[in-house]
């Protein structure tokens, strides 16, 4: 029973939100979690500037993806920041990678789900998490979202992230905001829930 986290992170952000994942997949018996980034596209000057490779250290442990890394997983989520409403170009560069495993098949009945960040509170992570599922629909994933048994997605005790289609958080326009235990929570639930229905289907 295989789940693999796979995320792209520039400050950080996801990675805390994958990380999350992992840990709520890792609770249910018997799942093997693995975490894997997708290679950076930016250039190492522009990152430098930019302050990214600074942050970037925290997670630089994480080893890089590969496509094929997918073929023997049963359950994939996919970590995918917010770029104007659409999957960043890291993540859409990765997929764009899978046409030869797409037309063997290797993805049908796979477990897909994703979580998401975006700067402000209505900055696209609903667009960017719903447009990602069109991919994975395309693979013949199965898709698994964030249900309302996850209570905390309907909080309005605070600003937070998470919809019925994943988890999701609010990085502030500077990217000083780090995600909330409301919102790592629901990550969490989101990685147990996600390799739960994995399980079940593989036992079938």
């Amino acid at each position: 029973m295989k789940t693999k986290v796979i995320f792209y992170s520039m400050y950080g952000h996801m990675y805390r939100m994958a990380e999350a994942a992992a840990e709520g997949a890792r609770e249910v018996a018997g799942a093997s979690v693995d975490m894997l980034q997708v290679p950076e596209l930016v250039p190492e000057a522009v990152l430098e500037k930019s302050g990214a490779m600074k942050a970037r250290q925290v997670f630089a442990h994480i080893p890089v993806a590969r496509v094929d890394d997918m073929a023997d997983a049963d359950a994939i989520i996919f970590g995918i920041p917010t770029r104007y409403g659409n999957m960043c170009a890291q993540m859409r560069n990765f997929l764009d990678q899978t046409g030869g495993m797409w037309e063997r098949g290797v993805f049908v009945g796979k477990v897909g789900s994703v979580i998401s960040s975006s700067a402000t509170q209505h900055g696209g992570q609903e667009t960017t998490l719903i447009t990602s599922y069109i991919t994975l629909l395309h693979l013949g994933m199965v898709i698994v979202g964030l249900p309302y048994s996850e209570t905390r997605q309907m909080t309005m005790e605070e600003i937070s992230g998470g919809s019925p289609y994943g988890a999701s958080t609010i990085t502030g326009g500077d990217g000083s905001r780090l995600p909330s235990e409301n919102e790592l929570a629901m990550a969490r639930f989101q990685g147990r829930h996600v390799t739960s229905i994995a399980r079940k289907l593989a036992a079938k």
